[in-house]
């Protein structure tokens, strides 16, 4: 004869309830797991961003700078600068071009003698634009042009996720003089659901010639 036993409809209520009260911390435990995974991404990429593009930032803001040589230098002087940042800048500004009538206005271009074997034979430009906004945020790009309008590379993205709206640059004196400022500083936030405002600050001193 097979035996009837078995589980009754209480002892199957209680595994039920049992299995409920186990079930509910793991299961926040897992979502909390994966929340703090997404988050230690996001500031990863984002530290990511402002260390590649703090490198950039201060190597091209070292080497700004270009010399006026229609001018005659004073006894025992170097040849004055002409102005070698601009701000808000259009890829022409200035009479001198760097990309073409696609590429954004820049918030800051940088400029220098573009040096060779035969001397002085055009200017190099550097220039920092955002993109236009996608979901309220921006990509901060560089290119470069080095004595052509033609950039030497595609457009590199050096940071993500920026809010347009906290864009700001600054100089030790002012941007656009013929005194070329001796410290540039480019600041913005960046930002992303599991982080939020992340503040990024690029810094460059030029090199003293």
């Amino acid at each position: 004869m097979k035996r009837d036993a078995g589980f009754t409809l209480v002892e199957l209520l209680i595994a039920v309830v049992i299995l409920g009260i186990i079930a509910v911390p793991i299961g926040n435990a897992a979502i909390s797991l994966i929340r703090n995974t997404d988050m230690t991404n996001d500031r990863f990429a984002l530290s990511h961003d402002a260390q590649i593009s703090a490198a950039l930032f201060a190597r091209d803001v070292a080497s700004v700078g270009r010399r006026d040589y229609s001018a005659a230098p004073a006894a025992g002087s170097t040849l004055p600068y002409k102005p070698s940042i601009q701000l808000g800048a259009a890829y022409n500004a200035g009479g001198v071009t760097c990309g073409d009538a696609t590429t954004p206005a820049a918030l800051v271009r940088f400029l220098s003698d573009d040096w060779q074997s035969v001397g002085v034979v055009g200017t190099d430009v550097v220039a920092y634009y955002l993109t236009a906004p996608v979901g309220g945020v921006s990509e901060l790009r560089r290119i470069k042009c080095a004595g052509s309008p033609t950039p030497v590379a595609p457009a590199l993205a050096v940071a993500h996720d920026v809010d347009p709206a906290t864009a700001s640059v600054t100089c030790s004196s002012t941007c656009g003089s013929v005194t070329v400022p001796e410290q540039v500083t480019l600041a913005f936030t960046v930002t992303r659901t599991s982080v939020g405002p992340y503040p990024i600050s690029l810094t460059g001193q030029r090199r003293q010639t």
